[in-house]
């Protein structure tokens, strides 16, 4: 349970997972999240899987059809409830940031934490995660892999070009950041309602980070452990991402 210290009371966090062709690892991942000892809802964002990601969300956590989802088409979602996790579905493959922001939108926790759904980030690191938050001594944290333990080789482009780009974030915005591309990221909700977010891909998740230094809002980093997969095991990050990321650290430098 997640108790705020100040007042003595359980926090609500919300989960989110951006989800695209991760058919082979969801089932594991939710029961992972699940399994963690806090007041939690789950948010799984599908963006216009096609390899079977989508249909057994639907098979686990709703009876909704896809008729059901063609109804919700002009709002671009569809939306289904049931045992405490949410499924919200994109027509067609939008794009991580996009399923993020998606996500965000509907939040109803204190607390937001960011979730792959490919196993490389482990649940189990939660309550390190959410404890700076609790104890009031952050707004916002990002588990560090370059501080934590790696469980497997990570490539050394990868390795080098976050390394590259967390100095370029840094000298842009003061912050002190190890990895500025952790894939665990967790706010209070207050500080996503502070921010307007426009980036769709993977970039987005640069102009967060951006937009919250501009802001003032204290960011802190923990370690975690981290499992590394290759591209050949579905990593989705290509090096188009990072010239696109290069555009965003100038575009968003300056932006108040």
């Amino acid at each position: 349970m997640v108790q705020d210290e100040s007042s003595g009371n359980a926090q609500l966090v919300s989960i989110i997972m951006p989800v695209y062709n991760e058919r082979k690892t969801i089932e594991r991942i939710v029961k992972r999240v699940q399994k963690v000892d806090i007041i939690k809802e789950l948010i799984i964002v599908d963006d216009g899987s096609t390899d079977g990601t989508r249909e057994w969300l639907y098979e686990q956590f709703s009876q909704a059809s896809v008729d059901e989802e063609k109804d919700r088409k002009d709002c671009g979602e569809a939306l289904t409830d049931r045992r405490q996790v949410r499924v919200l579905t994109h027509q067609h493959n939008q794009g991580k940031g996009a399923a993020l922001k998606t996500g965000f939108r509907h939040a109803r926790g204190n607390i937001v934490i960011v979730q792959d759904a490919d196993l490389e980030y482990s649940p189990e690191d939660y309550p390190r995660l959410l404890e700076p938050l609790i104890t009031d001594q952050a707004d916002v944290v990002y588990g560090s892999r370059f501080l934590g333990t790696s469980e497997g080789k990570w490539p050394l482009v990868s390795c080098l070009g976050n390394k590259i780009f967390t100095a370029l974030t840094n000298a842009a915005t003061g912050l002190s950041l190890t990895d500025v591309w952790t894939g665990y990221k967790v706010f209070k909700k207050e500080v996503l309602e502070d921010i307007s977010l426009e980036e769709s891909g993977f970039e987005m998740e640069l102009e967060l980070t951006l937009k919250v230094a501009q802001k003032n809002w204290r960011v802190t980093e923990v370690p975690i452990s981290y499992l590394p997969r290759s591209k050949a095991e579905g990593k989705k990050i290509r090096w188009r991402d990072g010239i696109q990321s290069v555009k965003t650290l100038y575009r968003y430098r300056h932006t108040s």
